[in-house]
């Protein structure tokens, strides 16, 4: 058995933080459902920030990163972040209006504005998505432990799942959201430091840059087009995204949520070049590598002209990318599962301490359940595409317009929900014609349809749907 010392040791170390901020957060700070849920409403600028960033930046923005300049994005790979970046400063003027609702989730402030059908699909679509999200988490995290350590990935995957299962039970929001903090700085420190080390050992910049055609090195070498495509992408991604709004819920303000988003964006942008460089490395010295997919970029290159202990920063670096995603997504949803379905149908007098037990418990049987679905090592490009598709294009209407057109009617939420949610589908079952993105087709026309029915029923003399804000 093959084992990377070093990087082994950086990796344990990395979970014993993760436990033990898990242990301390549950010891001092759970006191009741909204301490766990939403971190008592007390987080601030630097501590929301990170914690929109660590979620924002996975397996996908590092790893993935790399590939795509590999694979053919040279560059402009770049974009894949930059583009998130951009996206987060219009969520800044939602930011406020988010933390104004006093809401838990989505489906709470959907619920409220155009009733409780239309607010349990978006609870449906959002625990459905946030289930296969949090697999495809576990799967990148485990696939990484695998590559240092020679266990078999099966094992790896069982591993991360309960690394992941026990700091988010004892902790939930608070310990999510410190974890994110270290998380957030191991990723970008841990590919800052490899990244001269990388560069040099490669030959230095101007070897690397002569190996590679021309092409390679264009900032916008995937055109105008899709770049736009991704930042609209994201927009609607973060809008619609229950870790993203939990943030923004769980800020001391509105202004603190605002400052947050386009701090968020800064701190993102500041990542975006460097798993892009070191996947251009990668492409100039094997361009062969992994078929000419270059899956494994980022990591043969650190292996290969880093030393070992850059190796176990870059390693943890990308555990914690995804451990930082599939955290939030595993409290997210069991938060959606017990307010949103549990207390609103079944059991409404709930008391305090048992919403924090069952969503504890529930933490527990959707990590073990996304855990076998990571088992089956579907791609994880492909869990990422339908899980945003999903919970995005059909709640996105609902959810976005319903915070800011005040004379929406009722029924304009839950068409747009309906017909958002089947154009997504058939948009990605066509693999995505014209180049438009699935998400960006299906948003499109949620927020026509919703803009239509509250035309046509205004005129007809329907009341507006009840506020969002009571």
């Amino acid at each position: 058995m093959n084992i990377q010392v070093i990087p082994v040791i950086m990796i344990v170390l990395y979970m014993v933080v993760l436990f033990t901020i898990g242990y301390l957060t549950n010891k001092h700070m759970i006191k009741n459902s909204s301490d766990y849920m939403l971190a008592g409403r007390r987080m601030g600028i630097f501590m929301v920030a990170s914690s929109l960033s660590a979620n924002n930046i996975g397996g996908g923005s590092t790893t993935g990163v790399a590939a795509k300049a590999f694979s053919g994005w040279g560059l402009s790979a770049a974009w894949y972040v930059l583009a998130a970046a951009v996206a987060m400063i219009p969520l800044a003027y939602f930011a406020p209006r988010i933390r104004k609702t006093m809401a838990v989730t989505i489906p709470e402030v959907v619920s409220r504005r155009f009733g409780n059908v239309s607010g349990t699909i978006t609870a449906v679509l959002n625990v459905v998505s946030l289930f296969c999200l949090t697999a495809s988490q576990i799967l990148a995290a485990g696939s990484v432990v695998s590559s240092l350590t020679a266990i078999p990935l099966n094992v790896c995957i069982l591993i991360a799942a309960f690394i992941i299962i026990v700091y988010t039970t004892l902790g939930g929001m608070f310990a999510d959201a410190i974890a994110d903090v270290v998380q957030y700085l191991i990723i970008f420190f841990g590919l800052l430091i490899s990244l001269p080390f990388i560069v040099q050992g490669a030959g230095g910049w101007k070897a690397i840059s002569a190996a590679l055609p021309p092409a390679e090195l264009d900032i916008n070498k995937i055109g105008t087009v899709t770049i736009i495509g991704l930042i609209f992408n994201y927009f609607c991604t973060f809008l619609s995204g229950p870790e993203m709004v939990s943030r923004f819920s769980s800020s001391e303000d509105g202004k603190t949520a605002q400052k947050a988003s386009i701090l968020s964006a800064i701190m993102m942008a500041m990542l975006a070049f460097i798993p892009t460089i070191i996947g251009l490395v990668a492409l100039a010295e094997n361009p062969k590598l992994d078929g000419g997919a270059g899956t494994t970029a980022l990591m043969y290159a650190t292996k290969n002209y880093a030393p070992s202990w850059v190796t176990g920063a870059v390693a943890a670096a990308i555990v914690a990318a995804t451990m930082s995603s599939a955290d939030s997504n595993l409290l997210c949803a069991s938060t959606i599962i017990i307010k949103d379905i549990y207390q609103r149908f079944i059991n409404p007098k709930i008391e305090d301490r048992k919403i924090i037990f069952l969503t504890r418990s529930s933490n527990v049987i959707i990590c073990a359940l996304s855990a076998v679905i990571a088992l089956f090592n579907i791609s994880l490009v492909t869990l990422n595409l339908f899980a945003f598709a999903l919970r995005s294009a059909g709640p996105f209407a609902a959810y976005g317009l319903g915070l800011t057109v005040k004379n929406a009617t009722k029924n304009a939420g839950i068409v747009s929900i309906i017909i958002g949610s089947i154009a997504v589908l058939i948009w990605q079952f066509m693999k995505s014609p014209f180049g438009i993105l699935p998400i960006v087709f299906g948003s499109a026309l949620g927020i026509i349809s919703f803009l239509l029915v509250t035309w046509v029923e205004r005129g007809m003399g329907k009341p507006a749907a009840p506020s969002a804000y009571e």
